[in-house]
């Protein structure tokens, strides 16, 4: 998705400089086998910790890239593809990406704060293949100046410890406090027996130090943190 929107990027501003025109990001999300015993045209599927990360992922990359992608639309909404919400009758269960969802909505109206790493970028490789282990996106509220930073720990078998250092903060950063979806398996979801097996849950305390804050991302993670 990232290279994506950096290909349309580049063609957009090179006629459209001043950023004029929207770019729209239609369909997103996965497309797996649908569920046994399902019709296969309805396209339902189970939404699961793996679902969570996409999900993530792809709100960072737009947040990154929110001077030019003003719309971005999940595929869908109700029991089909990755479904935040799958019904049966008159029961519902809100799914993994549901969660990922509410817990990035502390984003909308903030100023996006440029983020990258410091030396090496964590990687997570399996067979030949190899992506970043992190990914992460920033914003602050200019009302409150609240801090809000949104990071996937992408390595289902390893946590990851990260030194946030925030720079250009008026004045000393005291406290943080966040929440965090996660799985025992990537495999993990909910259902209508057990809709919240897989729910955000707050997150340990996190020491902030000379506007230096350090967490430890489990693997498989979707974390959320407020710094003030």
């Amino acid at each position: 998705m990232d290279n994506l929107i950096k290909a349309h990027s580049t063609v957009m501003d090179k006629y459209d400089p001043e950023k004029r025109v929207a770019m729209i990001v239609d369909e997103w999300g996965t497309w797996c086998n649908v569920e046994p015993g399902t019709n296969p045209g309805f396209l339902f599927q189970q939404n699961t910790v793996r679902d969570a990360l996409v999900a993530g992922i792809n709100l960072n990359i737009f947040n990154s890239h929110c001077d030019r992608v003003q719309m971005a639309n999940i595929a869908q909404m109700v029991n089909v593809l990755q479904a935040i919400i799958l019904t049966e009758g008159e029961k519902m269960v809100l799914t993994p990406t549901y969660h990922v969802f509410d817990m990035y909505k502390e984003h909308m109206d903030n100023k996006l704060l440029q983020s990258g790493f410091k030396g090496s970028e964590p990687r997570y490789c399996f067979g030949e293949d190899s992506v970043p282990a992190v990914s992460m996106s920033a914003s602050m509220s200019e009302e409150s100046g609240q801090i809000f930073i949104t990071i996937c720990n992408l390595d289902p078998n390893s946590s990851q410890n990260v030194e946030i250092e925030i720079r250009g903060a008026a004045g000393l950063l005291s406290e943080a406090e966040g929440t965090v979806l996660t799985g025992g398996s990537m495999n993990d979801h909910n259902t209508f027996d057990r809709p919240d097996a897989v729910t955000p849950k707050a997150m340990s305390r996190m020491p902030v130090k000379d506007n230096v804050l350090k967490v430890t991302l489990p693997p498989m993670s979707v974390s959320a943190i407020k710094v003030r």
